[in-house]
């Protein structure tokens, strides 16, 4: 039992969780269980193709309205000490000032649009300048690019920034200038983190980079600490003004729920893609295997670093069986018509549909199935679809202990997301990766992060130490493949990468 409860503080803590697809308001008490939920799906855009965008009304108003219903659903605006964010990262928003309204769509993180603007600045000889600042690659993936995007192609957009007019910020941004009535346009430094346009080292927006992007310093939100003061919500919102205190983007709040607060400690995250954080401590590590070097969290003033593979593509894979094949009528089923899979031979899914991430940053690659027989079926694209995310982790694990030999090889995967609810497809990663994988008791870590940060902020959560000894493990998967076996399904893998990757 914590501080807070032991003193019998009944208030709660609202943590609003905006994500890829639907928008989460979840309420924790003292004691981090789950006190109320709401969520809400919103749709998604697709203009052309490799394009993704979001309505950004959608995403302010699904959060709205999640917000209030679990408010309400535990009595009131008085019950709550504070609220946390965590947000879909890089998603780009740019807006006026004055009115308060977007100026386009928001260009979502998958987005592809901008390859050749990285490519051209890659020819140029920019990359080693922007990655040996921001641990960042060229990729179409950071919010960067897109802001010049909004510049070069809203018609006046470059006037009106240049005039101080325009405001640019990743969701958490968004939903805070919403909340404050436009009073407070701030960022944490995890979300600065993935811009393409923060130097990781100094701590501040590099004027460099966004020099050779073209983008107005004025555009930029304030950095915070992940635990600080980003103003209140308006009365009007919730009945009466709320804090908000904490903030970090959805796989750093990811890290901070599983309580990984010690070097080497490593978690991956399973939702629409898959994306793996090890936390190197105080000293940022260069990857010589493409991995980011990102913040994990920065507390009083202090940032800790780690190293991030990033997935693109993971629970969207089974959406694509349910959504674009029709093999299954829910995602929960792609578990069961795995295990119907004929082991006599095996497919290989590539689902590189808006090209691939981590370790290999190839933008034009696309999704490729491999191994296709007449006997092949619904039973095999389920199996492929569940292992490309085994197989992909494994990539990144081998990736990160190249990089940070600190950390050894004997790795235990926390893991939390949608898809870690299927045991078969848990035991396959720990069989792949020949590794333990602990799937904790609260599944919410990624709300859970920015809860407790929020409550941090005000001594309602005790320090780092003593959270981290709260931690607990509901199941563990340990690996039961033989190593013959993992290292050729893994070697075909590998074979089917080759054979995909462009140029």
């Amino acid at each position: 039992m914590n501080a807070a409860a032991k003193a019998g503080d009944n208030r709660l803590i609202l943590a609003l969780d905006q994500g890829t697809t639907s928008s989460r308001a979840i309420i924790f008490d003292a004691n981090t269980r789950v006190a109320a939920l709401a969520q809400k799906e919103f749709p998604q855009h697709f203009p052309q193709s490799g394009w993704v965008e979001h309505d950004p009304e959608d995403l302010w108003q699904s959060s709205l309205e999640t917000a209030r219903e679990a408010v309400a659903k535990v009595g009131g605006a008085g019950r709550i000490a504070a609220i946390g964010i965590t947000n879909q990262r890089e998603t780009t928003l740019v807006w006026d000032r004055r009115t308060g309204e977007a100026v386009a769509n928001a260009i979502v993180w998958q987005d592809r649009r901008t390859s050749a603007l990285c490519s051209r600045l890659k020819e140029e000889g920019h990359e080693e300048l922007f990655t040996s600042r921001t641990g960042l690659l060229l990729d179409p993936y950071f919010s960067g690019t897109k802001i010049a995007w909004i510049l070069d192609n809203v018609e006046g957009a470059r006037e009106k920034a240049e005039a101080g007019h325009l405001a640019f910020g990743t969701v958490d941004s968004w939903l805070i200038w919403r909340l404050t009535g436009g009073r407070v346009h701030a960022t944490d430094a995890t979300n600065a983190s993935r811009t393409l346009v923060y130097d990781i080292h100094k701590g501040d927006w590099d004027d460099d980079l966004l020099g050779i992007l073209a983008i107005p310093r004025s555009m930029l939100p304030e950095v915070k600490n992940s635990a600080d003061d980003f103003g209140a919500s308006d009365t009007e919102i919730f009945g009466a003004p709320i804090p908000i205190s904490g903030v970090a983007g959805d796989q750093q709040a990811a890290t901070v729920g599983q309580a990984c607060f010690e070097a080497g400690m490593l978690k991956s995250t399973y939702g629409t893609g898959c994306f793996a954080l090890l936390n190197t401590g105080t000293a940022p590590v260069r990857s010589t295997n493409r991995l980011l070097t990102t913040i994990a969290y920065k507390l009083n003033g202090k940032p800790a670093y780690a190293l991030e593979g990033s997935i693109f593509v993971a629970g969207a894979a089974v959406q694509w069986l349910r959504d674009g094949l029709g093999m299954i009528g829910q995602a929960a089923e792609s578990s069961a018509l795995a295990a119907q899979a004929d082991d006599a031979h095996r497919v290989y899914l590539v689902p590189a549909f808006t090209g691939l991430g981590a370790p290999y940053w190839d933008a034009d690659a696309r999704g490729a199935m491999y191994g296709l027989t007449r006997a092949s079926g619904p039973a095999d694209f389920a199996r492929a679809a569940l292992e490309s995310v085994g197989y992909q982790t494994r990539d990144l694990l081998e990736a990160m202990h190249s990089d940070w030999s600190a950390g050894g090889k004997e790795t235990v995967l926390r893991v939390d997301g949608g898809m870690v609810a299927s045991d078969w497809a848990m035991q396959f990663l720990a069989d792949i990766l020949g590794a333990p994988v602990d799937r904790p008791v609260v599944a919410e870590t990624t709300a859970l992060g920015a809860a407790y940060l929020a409550g941090l902020r005000h001594d309602y959560y005790p320090e780092p130490v003593e959270m981290a000894a709260q931690w607990a493990l509901e199941r563990r998967f340990e690996p039961r493949m033989e190593p013959d076996f993992r290292d050729r399904l893994y070697a075909g893998w590998r074979d089917a990468i080759r054979r995909t990757v462009s140029g």
